[in-house]
């Protein structure tokens, strides 16, 4: 039987409530108890539009959102086919899910979350990140070249006009916005996460990530991070996170979860980013309905 390393990221916003399988299981929830005296209302905030307009302090780390329940309902769903249950085993499989029906109170559960593999051209991502980062900083110019090809890489995962942003940008800078304390979307001591370093398509310099030496990675809780700080404009900028999330909306390239989404979401808005190569799979879905 052919191996086959699956690498499936469901970014954010659920398509079904339940999740998902990991290899330790999740301690019970503690209930804190607030005096009466000093609970303050529930805090809600429009879910029309995207980045969500909500008070920076009021945010919580998506990580500090860890549902049990959630987390036992996806267990449950791949412990009963034998299949999943093994790539979970040997780690080819990673899952995460972040349900935001209700944003502030968020539901974060994984499978092999830290779990950091190859991802072909899903860290096409923090490409977009870090030149997005450098068009804020003055670092690169805007142009209507550079524009082409930031479309080009996330609507049509373009290879040439990804490795042209990677040279004008740097993958040094790349590196530095990724482990930037602030995003922490490449972290040590936490397994990785997204990771550039080499061109798509062609030769050059290679910089491999300190913990593997893979060239383009990922791990399911930080590719689930990047799109829930993208939903609350976390990334660089409201602005800017806007900008992003136009570049990333309503992909051209209809396959793997869009394929299904098309079918039972077709009302939904998917911001999207995928990555194939030989027999390894990656993709991540904001869906917005």
């Amino acid at each position: 039987m052919r191996k086959i390393a699956v690498f499936t990221l469901l970014g954010i916003f659920v398509l079904f409530s339940a999740t998902l399988f990991s290899l330790t299981s999740w301690p019970e929830d503690h209930v804190t108890h607030i005096p009466e005296a000093i609970v303050s209302p529930p805090l809600e905030i429009s879910t029309t539009h995207l980045p969500l307009d909500a008070p920076e302090d009021m945010i919580p780390d998506m990580e500090e959102q860890e549902d049990a329940g959630l987390q036992k309902e996806i267990e449950q769903l791949l412990i009963s086919d034998k299949h999943l249950r093994e790539l979970v085993r040997q780690k080819k499989l990673s899952i995460g899910v972040v349900d935001m029906h209700d944003p502030l109170n968020a539901r974060f559960a994984a499978i092999n979350g830290n779990h950091m593999m190859y991802a072909a051209s899903l860290p096409k991502i923090a490409v977009l990140l870090a030149a997005t980062d450098a068009l804020d900083k003055g670092l690169i110019k805007d142009s209507p070249e550079v524009a082409e090809d930031m479309r080009l890489m996330i609507a049509k995962s373009n290879n040439a006009a990804t490795s042209r942003m990677i040279e004008r940008v740097g993958m040094d800078h790349i590196a530095e916005v990724l482990q930037d304390p602030c995003y922490d979307l490449y972290d040590e001591e936490s397994g990785g996460g997204l990771w550039v370093g080499k061109l798509y398509g062609r030769g050059g310099k290679r910089i491999g990530d300190p913990i593997k030496n893979l060239s383009h990675a990922a791990s399911v809780t930080q590719v689930c991070k990047y799109y829930y700080m993208l939903a609350f404009g976390q990334l660089v900028s409201p602005e800017r996170s806007s900008q992003m999330l136009d570049m990333l909306v309503d992909p051209q390239l209809h396959h793997k979860f869009v394929h299904v989404l098309d079918r039972i979401a077709p009302g939904a808005k998917v911001s999207r980013k995928s990555g194939t190569w030989k027999s390894w799979h990656a993709d991540s879905a904001m869906v917005w309905d």
